[in-house]
């Protein structure tokens, strides 16, 4: 059935089990369920919905929706028409919107106005049209949930193969976000060997959590596309609370989840609650999208008492590139493991030269975009004969496990030495009182730029800013110790959770 498109992705298998549970959603505690059979035919209703507005195969749809049963009906159903649903980030600011918008050359949106109205407002200012509101309202704007009761029957998609699925928007940290065009063959691909990679957590009988953002690919490529594709179910929340988190694990069963390295320290803040629920449906878990401490991972997985896995991947390589094999030996800490079936890498030193332990990777897959939108230069830069420079800077050991050593923007010389921001954090990690931490540079007038941490602290701990440094200087070199190190509660984080660098930088030049 259709499959070449991934707006089909499990739709056959739906067939067999319709009454089983495909999705759960969680929103301010309460409880909604879609069977895999009525969510199919939501599926179809949307791509019949969006058809009849007269969208065409190709055409740009935005969608500015938080974590909600909707927001999987709404993209999927795209996909199985032939749009090119755009994912925008809801806590992006109104410039920003607008830059995607225009840049997208969106000809319809469907938003949620409590989750964003600055998206309103920019969709209206530019005249984009037809316009959908989900879940509330808005004055001259469409209703999904009408649009949907009178769509007619669908009779299958216009576009599939190599044809653009859609079109997420990188994070902007260094600029400008970026548009990432994906095909249906390419994801296709991606779940498929993901399937054979993850193969004892993506089977018919998991259940995923997640509280991270739908438009982020953690959780859409980690979650949402394999439970559809296996027959799974999957429990999203429509926002992370530790404490809530961790109940969710419980009171539905899941057998795992994934989520970045922030949110695995703050679930680490509630050990008793943790060892009082009952997980004995938990198999693994998985981080991805910024790079664990091993120390974390070890802390996370005795904690929990399973196994923990960490990925690596990139939205416009796939997105998920490697991990841990769940059916061979559990990779040691601190590895991304090995690459997934048909995904190629490479590394080359800072003279271009292919090198065989250390250098920046370069990938190849059939996953990868097939260029950046509307970025002719950077895809000159960045996409050679099929392969994607990462800008990530990796050692492969003697096995062929592959480690994360930074990025190469990341990489600053201090005066005539090169420090790797994430050297110094596991340095830090391993104090026994310090459980998050992030190092960055910042300008200095002999040294050119010098490294400087904010820290979290276990509570109660005594540990100041000057024992820390001390800490570094007594086992580390000398030249990558923090010159400044802010004790603090939390850490600054982006909207899909990460650390938010650029944030502490301006921190610390303004203090």
């Amino acid at each position: 059935m259709y499959n070449d498109n991934v707006g089909y992705v499990g739709a056959e298998l739906a067939l067999s089990h319709p009454k089983k549970t495909a999705v759960i959603d969680v929103i301010d505690g309460r409880v909604r369920e879609r069977g895999h059979g009525e969510l199919q035919d939501r599926l179809d209703r949307v791509a019949a919905m969006l058809r009849a507005l007269d969208l065409k195969a190709g055409d740009r749809f935005a969608v500015c929706v938080g974590n909600r049963i909707e927001y999987v009906e709404i993209v999927i159903g795209a996909m199985r028409m032939g749009a090119v649903p755009v994912p925008i980030n809801t806590r992006l600011g109104a410039d920003t919107i607008r830059f995607i918008l225009e840049d997208a050359a969106a000809v319809a949106a469907l938003v949620e106005p409590a989750a964003c109205p600055a998206a309103l407002d920019e969709v209206e200012a530019l005249g984009i049209a037809p316009r959908i509101c989900v879940a509330g309202e808005r004055g001259g704007w469409l209703d999904y949930e009408t649009l949907l009761a009178a769509a007619a029957a669908f009779d299958g998609p216009a576009a599939g193969g190599e044809a653009i699925l859609m079109q997420p928007y990188t994070s902007g940290s260094t600029g400008r976000p970026k548009g990432v065009p994906l095909t249906h063959a390419g994801q296709i691909w991606n779940l498929e060997a993901c399937g054979r990679h993850f193969d004892r957590l993506f089977e018919p009988g998991a259940r995923a959590l997640t509280a991270n953002p739908l438009y982020h690919k953690n959780a859409f490529s980690g979650v949402v596309k394999p439970m559809l594709r296996v027959g799974g179910s999957m429990v999203v929340l429509n926002q992370f609370e530790p404490r809530a988190f961790i109940q969710a694990l419980a009171d539905f069963r899941c057998s795992y989840t994934i989520s970045v390295p922030t949110v695995f320290a703050l679930l680490l803040e509630h050990r008793e609650l943790i060892a009082s629920s009952d997980l004995s449906a938990l198999r693994a878990l998985l981080v991805g999208s910024a790079p664990c401490p091993p120390r974390l991972l070890e802390d996370v997985q005795e904690t929990f008492g399973v196994p923990i896995f960490q990925g690596y991947g990139l939205t416009e390589a796939g997105p998920i590139a490697m991990g841990g094999r769940m059916s061979g030996p559990q990779p040691p800490h601190g590895s991304a493991g090995t690459l997934v079936d048909g995904c190629e890498a490479k590394m080359l030193d800072e003279d271009g030269r292919e090198a065989d332990d250390f250098g920046e990777l370069w990938l190849r897959s059939p996953g990868v975009t097939p260029g950046y939108h509307n970025l002719a230069e950077v895809n000159a830069e960045r996409l050679r004969d099929g392969w994607l420079r990462t800008g990530d800077l990796f050692h492969r050991d003697a096995v062929g496990l592959f480690h994360f050593r930074g990025r190469t923007d990341d990489m600053f010389q201090c005066g005539a030495e090169n420090v790797y921001p994430i050297e110094v954090e596991n340095l830090l990690l391993r104090h026994a009182d310090v459980v998050n931490v992030c190092v960055v540079p910042i300008p200095h007038p002999t040294k050119g730029e010098v490294p400087v941490a904010m820290v979290v602290t276990t509570e109660g701990a005594a540990t100041d800013g000057e024992g820390l440094k001390q800490f570094c200087l007594d086992h580390g070199p000398a030249f990558s110790h923090p010159r400044r190190i802010a004790v603090v509660d939390t850490l600054p984080l982006t909207g899909v959770g990460k650390i938010d660098r650029r944030a502490i930088q301006r921190q610390f030049a303004e203090g």
